[in-house]
C-alpha cells in the first residue's frame, strides 16, 4: 500500500471536500488525515489529504481521475508519494548550529529528507559534510564574482535536481533572480531582532537592551530581504542574571528549532503560501510517527 499526499489550492466554494473524498473513495483510497482552510479574506481554499491507496492504484492513475475534479473547480493540484524523499540543498557559512543540528536530525530519521550537497562560501565545514559521505560545494562569494557564485549555485540545483534549498545560516544576500527562480523553494532562518537590531553583533545590542526574549523566525525567501512569507517562530525567555554569552547560545538553540520544523513542515506538504502569508497545517498526533519515519 501507498501513502500519498494530495494538495489543493482554489477559490472557495461549496462541494470541493465531497468531490476529492468522494472520489478517492472510488479510487478504493482511504483517507487517514485531512486539513483545510478557508482564507475568508482572499476567498481562497486550501486543502492536505494523506491517503492509502489500498487497492495498488497508482499514482498516474489517480492524478488522470482527478483533472475533471479540477477543472470543475480551478484547482491547483500536486500529488506526492511519501517514499519519495524531498531533494535539499543545504547552504552554510560560519555558524554550523543550524548545519549540525540538520544533519544529525537526517542522521538518526527524524527529518527524512535527500541530501544532495552543502555549499558554503567557507571551508569551516568540509570536514564535518565530508564525514557524512554528503558532497561538498565550496563557493567562494565576493562583490565582483556574486553573479558567477550564484550561476555556479544553480548549477548544483539543477545537476542534484534540488527541490529545497536551505540556508542553514548562510550569510549571503541572493539575487532578485535566484530568488524568483527557487519561489516558494527556499527556506531561511533568522534571529528575532530584526529591524531593530542589526549587524554582526545583535545579540551583544540586544544584551545591553535588556531584551527578556529571543527568538527566531524561519521563512520561505523573496526578493525582499527577511520579509518572506513566515513558516515558522519560536522563543525562548531570558532573564536579567543571563551574560551575553547565554544570549548567544540559546538563541542559536531557537534558532535550530525552528529551522529544523519549518523544513519538516515543507517536505510533508504542510506548508501553503497564501500572498505574503503562508498556511501551515499542523501534523496531526496519529501521523507524526510516520512522517517522522518517512
Amino acid at each position: 500500500m501507498h501513502t500519498y499526499v494530495l494538495t489543493v489550492t482554489c477559490k472557495s466554494t461549496r462541494g470541493i471536500v465531497a468531490a476529492l473524498s468522494g472520489y478517492l473513495a472510488e479510487q478504493s483510497c482511504n483517507i487517514i488525515d485531512s486539513s483545510q482552510f478557508d482564507d475568508l479574506q482572499t476567498g481562497l481554499f486550501f486543502m492536505r489529504i494523506s491517503f492509502i491507496s489500498e487497492e495498488g492504484v497508482g499514482r498516474s492513475a489517480i492524478e488522470e481521475g482527478l483533472k475533471p475534479i479540477a477543472a470543475k473547480f480551478a484547482m491547483e493540484t500536486a500529488l506526492h508519494d511519501q517514499s519519495e524523499r524531498t531533494k535539499v540543498l543545504l547552504m552554510v557559512s560560519r555558524f554550523g548550529h543550524c548545519l549540525n543540528d540538520l544533519l544529525y536530525r537526517w542522521k538518526i530519521g527524524a527529518l527524512p529528507i535527500e541530501i544532495v550537497g552543502v555549499v558554503s562560501n567557507h571551508f569551516d565545514y568540509q570536514k564535518v559534510v565530508v564525514n557524512h559521505d554528503i558532497p561538498f560545494h565550496h563557493i567562494p562569494v565576493t562583490k565582483a564574482n556574486k553573479p558567477q557564485a550564484e550561476a555556479r549555485i544553480m548549477d548544483v540545483v539543477e545537476q542534484t535536481g534540488t527541490e529545497l534549498i536551505v540556508l542553514a545560516r548562510y550569510m549571503q544576500i541572493l539575487s532578485d533572480q535566484m530568488c524568483s527562480t527557487m519561489s516558494g523553494q527556499i527556506i531561511n532562518i533568522h534571529h528575532s531582532f530584526l529591524p531593530s537590531f542589526k549587524g554582526a553583533n545583535p545579540y551583544k545590542q540586544a544584551y545591553e537592551r535588556g531584551v527578556k526574549l529571543i527568538g527566531a523566525t524561519a521563512h520561505y525567501v523573496t526578493a525582499d530581504l527577511d520579509e518572506g512569507p513566515i513558516i515558522e517562530q519560536d522563543i525562548a525567555r531570558i532573564t536579567h542574571a543571563q551574560s551575553a554569552e547565554d544570549y548567544v547560545s540559546i538563541g542559536r538553540d531557537v534558532e535550530s528549532q525552528v529551522l529544523a520544523r519549518a523544513v519538516h513542515a515543507h517536505i510533508h506538504h504542510r506548508t501553503f503560501i497564501n500572498g505574503n502569508r503562508t498556511v501551515v497545517f499542523p501534523a496531526s498526533p496519529g501521523s507524526y510517527a510516520s512522517e517522522r519515519m518517512g
